[in-house]
């Protein structure tokens, strides 16, 4: 880990620590600024975070989503702080800022031995989230492994606290089983995994958003229930709120792949509009197109 090629690394994540150290109200204020001036640099991110408001919400006026753009991007940079936060607070602070609603949902899943996917969005404070909840309950999580082996040890080292189990992204079989024993697993289906174990299926403004049918395949094959859960700063305390909302037992439309989507893809719009400013909208959501349909980019 010493070894020169990680330096660059090593730096951020110390500095990340550093940051991490600082009154709250500072790194606010530090986090908005750092994403003024990053992603004022990189130009393509800001198209992506304006074309895809523009394609999500076109009922909304320019001014409007010339606005959410702006909050969106000063959020992105408040991202990388908050991702200090999560690695490097400790549970006390993390308690002092969040308030949890709605955990007795997790309590009574516990009581009958029901495992859960609890469908998260990609909130830029989604590591934050993940951390919030482990103050009161363990889960699972899918992970993808960073491909700088310095980065991935920090990263995985961060989202393991409070007992958490990162589950590789391809390892099915155990995703299956961890569920069928009681397990609680975070499961964010909102982005464009590629066309393989997809459907395209209504998101916001666009009829045909390419969708992963992961969801259906946990669900067809397991007795879990499926619980959304919502991470939101408030934008004028900086307060936390991860609210578990009721489960839906018996709801998703098992055996159809395409009912599914549609079916997750509700819950995540109903979920970016807690806290449109803080999703992740420098993801290209709508990058594969059914078959003949051009670029939306």
């Amino acid at each position: 880990m010493l070894h020169p090629k990680y330096w660059c690394v090593l730096l951020i994540i110390s500095i990340s620590y550093l940051c991490s150290l600082l009154p709250y109200a500072i790194q606010l204020r530090l986090g908005k600024l750092i994403g003024r001036v990053v992603l004022s640099f990189m130009k393509s991110r800001t198209r992506t975070i304006k074309r895809n408001l523009e394609l999500c919400f076109p009922d909304m006026t320019v001014t409007e989503r010339e606005k959410l753009a702006k909050q969106n991007i000063e959020n992105t940079g408040l991202a990388l702080l908050e991702t200090g936060m999560a690695w490097f607070w400790s549970n006390e602070r993390i308690a002092k800022h969040t308030t949890v609603v709605g955990m007795e949902h997790i309590d009574k899943l516990k009581a009958e031995g029901r495992g859960a996917l609890l469908i998260a969005v990609h909130s830029l404070n989604l590591e934050l989230s993940g951390r919030a909840f482990g103050q009161y309950a363990q889960g699972m999580a899918v992970y993808r492994p960073n491909n700088n082996p310095c980065f991935d040890y920090f990263q995985l080292k961060g989202r393991s606290q409070g007992g958490h189990t990162l589950i590789h992204r391809k390892n099915v079989k155990f995703m299956l089983e961890a569920l069928n024993d009681g397990a609680f697993m975070w499961y964010a289906p909102d982005h464009d995994y590629g066309r393989r174990r997809s459907t395209f299926a209504p998101l916001f403004a666009v009829e045909n958003a390419c969708t992963t049918t992961g969801t259906s395949l946990l669900a067809d094959n397991t007795n879990c229930a499926i619980v959304p859960v919502v991470f939101v700063r408030d934008n004028d305390s900086g307060h936390y709120t991860l609210t578990i909302k009721e489960p839906m037992i018996d709801k998703f439309p098992t055996g159809d792949e395409h009912a599914g989507a549609c079916f997750i893809n509700k819950i995540v719009e109903e979920s970016i509009m807690d806290a449109p400013s803080q999703y992740m909208w420098l993801h290209r959501r709508f990058k594969n197109r059914p078959e003949g349909e051009a670029s939306l980019y």
